[in-house]
């Protein structure tokens, strides 16, 4: 859900006054962004960029529950008793996010992976039962209520206050959240706090220029099989509704646009995209083309003059630009140490249900994107574009039950099309990335057994709170008792496929 990119490594949130926004500021920026763009188009034909290496990051943004597993708004109180820079704020009082460090991929730290993020979440959830919470790592929190998304309920930044007036200044009216899951839930909101409830994990990957088009089209295709084997949000307000209705909820709460405008064609700031492409510059292009800002803040460097002076630029306007256009496959643009380098963010994952569960995820999507990348005759010459993103939304609904295409083996049940042939690519995909063979037979071995079981995150959540309601349970009270049954297996770190219910 990371609303914006920050000044740490161009992917979080950067901190902002609280400004007025004039025309002339729009302009300058509008300038400004174009300038970035013409020195990245430079850049990249000077094969200016870093790249030995690939480097894998993590992102997990979690939720705060209290003791009966209602939302708790205490974040501030939380990073405060954790005092750990990787962890930061998100837009929700009851959201935290976890920025694990990059590290190479297949290198003695990927095995680490696992064991770093459990104790780093163990130690915040310690933390935060000093202040009398608890850390949910779930899509949507099960029990958040309608009375939680009051503009009262942003987190104390600036930068959250404006990025809610200007969506809103955009728009022009309420939100209108539609989601006609099996429980269909219809309502309006005057903040984006909803969006606040979709918490996600994203998995960075550090790709060459050269390589970078195939890598986010690789992403972009598995997309949707992805989603189903993972999916982990069916309730929202007390509805239930699809197996991952945080991709439906995050497209709407952040729309920019009222009805006449999505009638002419006007694109979505969260956006699959159109089309696959060849460059990374085909995406900021995009970006520059179809969106205006959101926040149209200037910063005084001169990109021109960097270059030309044998700097590398640090392009804040255009990766600010990029950080309020939510794809679910994001380009990501970041100097660090001095050098440049590209990365694909991957975005369409929800949080949980266990760290076993999430690296599991990771190591899928790492696997298979580096076959999907080196195929010679690559998945995206033989699957429109258009049904990448059907994928994608018959996943979010359906969850494992979905029935997906896959070229050469047509319409199949998303576990057919996982076992059969998504998991044998992920295999030999970590072996080229020289996985040890353990790990990746460990990781790969949870996704088997999840598909085989049929049991996500969004199935366990959904079979728990049946079996409750049946002894006559309200929904409330089934969700609450749900929901700190959940952590209590979370902090367990068993995979989701084995959980009772």
């Amino acid at each position: 859900m990371t609303v914006l990119p920050e000044h740490r490594d161009g992917h979080m949130g950067r901190d902002v006054a609280s400004v007025t926004i004039s025309g002339e500021d729009r302009r300058r920026y509008r300038d400004k962004v174009r300038r970035c763009l013409d020195v990245l188009a430079r850049m990249l034909g000077e094969s200016q960029f870093d790249f030995e290496r690939p480097h894998i990051g993590l992102e997990i943004e979690l939720n705060l529950i209290d003791a009966i597993g209602d939302p708790l708004m205490r974040n501030a109180d939380v990073l405060k008793a954790i005092a750990d820079p990787a962890w930061a704020t998100e837009l929700g009082q009851f959201n935290l996010e976890i920025n694990i460090p990059p590290r190479e991929l297949g290198g003695e730290s990927t095995g680490e992976l696992e064991a770093e993020v459990r104790d780093h979440l163990q130690h915040a959830d310690e933390r935060a039962e000093e202040v009398g919470g608890r850390l949910a790592m779930i899509g949507i929190l099960p029990t958040l209520r309608r009375t939680d998304i009051g503009e009262e309920t942003l987190s104390a930044n600036s930068r959250y206050k404006m990025l809610n007036d200007q969506i809103f200044a955009a728009r022009g009216e309420e939100m209108h959240i539609a989601i006609d899951g099996h429980e269909p839930l219809h309502m309006h909101a005057d903040t984006i706090i909803p969006e606040a409830a979709c918490t996600s994990v994203q998995f960075h990957l550090q790709v060459s220029p050269d390589q970078f088009g195939a890598y986010w089209n690789a992403a972009q295709a598995v997309a949707g099989p992805q989603v189903a084997m993972g999916a982990n949000s069916p309730f929202l307000f007390g509805h239930r509704l699809y197996q991952e209705t945080r991709i439906s909820l995050f497209e709407q709460a952040t729309d920019t646009r009222p009805d006449e405008l999505k009638a002419q064609g006007v694109r979505p700031r969260v956006w699959f995209g159109e089309r696959w492409i060849t460059s990374v510059f085909d995406l900021f292009e995009e970006n520059t083309r179809y969106f205006p800002a959101l926040l149209p803040l200037c910063e005084d460097e001169d990109p021109r003059t960097v270059l030309d002076e044998g700097g590398i630029p640090e392009l804040g306007e255009l990766t600010l630009h990029n950080g309020t256009i939510y794809r679910w496959n994001r380009p990501i643009y970041a100097v660090v140490k001095g050098r440049p380098h590209l990365r694909v963010e991957n975005r369409v994952l929800p949080a949980g249900p266990s760290v076993a569960d999430v690296v599991a995820n990771g190591a899928f999507y790492y696997g298979i994107v580096r076959m999907l990348a080196e195929e010679e005759r690559p998945v995206w010459t033989r699957m429109s574009f258009a049904t990448a993103e059907e994928n994608l939304h018959r996943a979010a609904r359906d969850g494992l039950d979905s029935t997906l295409y896959w070229p050469g083996l047509g319409e199949v049940p998303a576990p057919e099309l996982i076992l059969r042939k998504l998991l044998p690519l992920a295999h030999e995909g970590l072996q080229r990335w020289g996985v040890d063979p353990s790990r990746r037979d460990r990781l790969l071995g949870i996704i088997e057994r999840r598909c085989v079981t049929g049991r996500t995150g969004a199935a366990w959540q959904i079979a728990t709170v049946d079996a409750i309601e049946e002894h006559g349970t309200s929904r409330k009270d089934a969700l609450r008792m749900m929901t700190r049954s959940y952590v209590e297996h979370m902090r367990s770190n068993a995979p989701v496929h084995t959980w009772s219910y």
